[in-house]
C-alpha cells in the first residue's frame, strides 16, 4: 500500500486524513446543533449541556490540528488529476469547492476556539494544556466578535461539504468513474491525461472566504457603549458618559462567566457638595436584551432566567447618600427585575478630576429574589449570587 500520492492516485496517508477529518467534522456538527439546542432548565440539563459542549470543542480542536497536517501533506504531495478535464465548468467547481471546503477545516475550529479563550468558565477543553490563548484576551466583546465569526464560518463548512458530497455521489452514481474508490482504496485504472488546474478556482475560494470574514467581522462588531449620561437640572453637576460598562458575574459549575450589558441609559442628579443626608438620585434603565453573555447568552435571556421577552427591561431607581463608613456614597433604592421589585444598596464610589471623573459600583445581588434560574436549586451548578459591577468615565460638558 502506498503512503504517497501520485498524479493519479491518493496514497494512504491522504486517505486517512480525509477520512478522519471527515468523522471529526461530522462528529463536531451534530454535537454543537444538539448541545446549543438543550435549554438551562434544570441543574442536569446544565451539566448535559455542558458535557456536550466540552466534547464539542474537544472535537473541534482536534479536527483543527487534524486540518493543519493533511494541508501540510497535501502541498509536499502531488495532488491526482480530476478524471474528465475537458469538463470545464464541473473540474473548476469541485476545485473551487475544495478549496473553500480546505480553509473552512482550519477557520470553523480556529474562530471556535478562539471564541472559547476569550469566554470564561463554561465547557472546559478537554486537554492539559490550558484554556486561554495568546494575545486572546478574556473579553466579552472579543468573545462575541470570534462567535459571529464561529457563526458565519460553519455555515461556510456546511454549504462546501453538501456540494462536496453532492459532487461524490454524482460520481459514483452517474458518472460511475472512479473519483470516489481512488479516496476509498486509491485505485484508479483509467489512463488520465496530465493537465494543470489553474489558480482561478484558488482565487474564487479566497474572495468566498475574504466575503465570509467580512461578513462575520460585521455581525461580530461591538455595540457602540450606549448613550448614557448624567443629566441634571443643574449645569454645575451635569455629566455626560465617555465610557460606560454594566457587567455581570455568575458562578457555573465552579467557574466565574463574566458578560456586559450594552445599551443602558441614567439619569443622575449628584452634587457631593449638596447640603442635606441626600446627595442626589438616579434613576437608570437597562434593556436586557443587549446582553451579552458567551455562549449562554441566548439561554440567560430565555423564560427561566432574565426573561427579556415579557420583560425587556431592569430599572433602578434610588436616592443618594454617603456612605456610612464614610467610604463613598451609597444608592439605596429599588431594582426592578422581571416584574419583582427588590430593595437594593448600591455602594459607589466618584472620583473627581477637573472636568472629568469616574464612577466604580459594585453590589452582589441573589438570582433567587427575582425568580431567576427557580428549576436551578443546586447552586454548584448555577450560583445564587451574581455580581453587579459598574465603572463609568463621566465628562463635564
Amino acid at each position: 500500500m502506498a503512503l504517497a500520492n501520485t498524479t493519479t492516485h491518493y496514497g494512504a496517508v491522504a486517505r486517512t486524513f480525509h477520512w478522519l477529518t471527515a468523522l471529526l467534522i461530522l462528529t463536531a456538527i451534530p454535537l454543537g446543533l444538539v448541545a446549543n439546542a438543550i435549554p438551562l432548565d434544570s441543574d442536569a440539563a446544565v451539566a448535559q449541556k455542558t458535557l456536550l459542549f466540552s466534547i464539542h470543542k474537544t472535537v473541534g480542536v482536534t479536527a483543527f490540528f487534524v486540518a493543519l497536517a493533511r494541508i501540510l501533506w497535501a502541498v509536499v504531495q502531488p495532488r491526482p488529476v480530476a478524471l474528465h478535464p475537458d469538463r470545464r465548468a464541473e473540474t473548476f467547481a469541485a476545485a473551487t469547492v475544495h478549496w473553500t471546503l480546505y480553509a473552512a477545516l482550519v477557520l470553523v475550529p480556529l474562530s471556535g476556539w478562539l471564541h472559547h479563550a476569550a469566554t470564561t468558565g463554561f465547557a472546559p477543553i478537554w486537554w492539559p494544556f490550558g484554556q486561554s490563548l495568546p494575545f486572546v484576551p478574556v473579553d466579552f466583546r472579543v468573545a462575541e466578535f470570534f462567535a459571529a465569526w464561529h457563526w458565519v464560518f460553519t455555515k461556510v463548512l456546511a454549504a462546501a461539504i453538501v456540494l462536496h458530497v453532492v459532487g461524490a455521489l454524482k460520481h459514483a452514481l452517474i458518472d460511475r468513474d472512479a473519483t470516489l474508490v481512488r479516496m476509498v482504496s486509491g485505485r484508479c485504472e483509467v489512463d488520465v491525461p496530465a493537465h494543470r488546474e489553474g489558480r482561478a478556482p484558488v482565487a474564487v475560494a479566497a474572495a468566498l472566504w475574504l466575503a465570509a470574514i467580512a461578513g462575520g467581522s460585521a455581525l461580530g462588531w461591538p455595540h457602540d457603549e450606549a448613550a448614557t449620561a448624567f443629566e441634571t437640572p443643574a449645569a454645575s453637576s451635569q455629566w455626560l458618559i465617555e465610557e460606560g460598562t454594566v457587567s455581570i458575574t455568575v458562578r457555573q459549575l465552579g467557574a466565574e462567566v463574566t458578560g456586559s450589558f450594552a445599551d443602558w441609559i441614567a439619569a443622575v442628579d449628584f452634587d457631593p457638595a449638596t447640603e442635606g443626608a441626600i446627595k442626589g438620585q438616579v434613576e437608570a434603565t437597562i434593556l436586557l436584551d443587549s446582553l451579552a453573555l458567551g455562549s449562554v447568552t441566548a439561554q440567560a435571556l430565555g423564560p427561566d432566567f432574565l426573561d427579556a421577552a415579557a420583560h425587556p427591561s431592569a430599572t433602578f431607581s434610588a436616592v443618594i447618600t454617603e456612605h456610612p463608613n464614610g467610604d463613598g456614597y451609597l444608592a439605596m433604592g429599588t431594582l426592578s427585575l422581571r416584574g419583582v421589585a427588590v430593595p437594593v444598596e448600591l455602594p459607589f464610589t466618584f472620583r473627581p478630576d477637573g472636568e472629568r471623573a469616574t464612577v466604580q459600583a459594585e453590589v452582589t445581588l441573589d438570582r433567587r429574589d427575582f425568580g431567576v434560574g427557580q428549576t436551578l436549586v443546586d447552586e454548584s451548578t448555577l450560583g445564587f449570587a451574581v455580581r453587579v459591577g459598574i465603572d463609568l468615565s463621566a465628562l463635564r460638558p
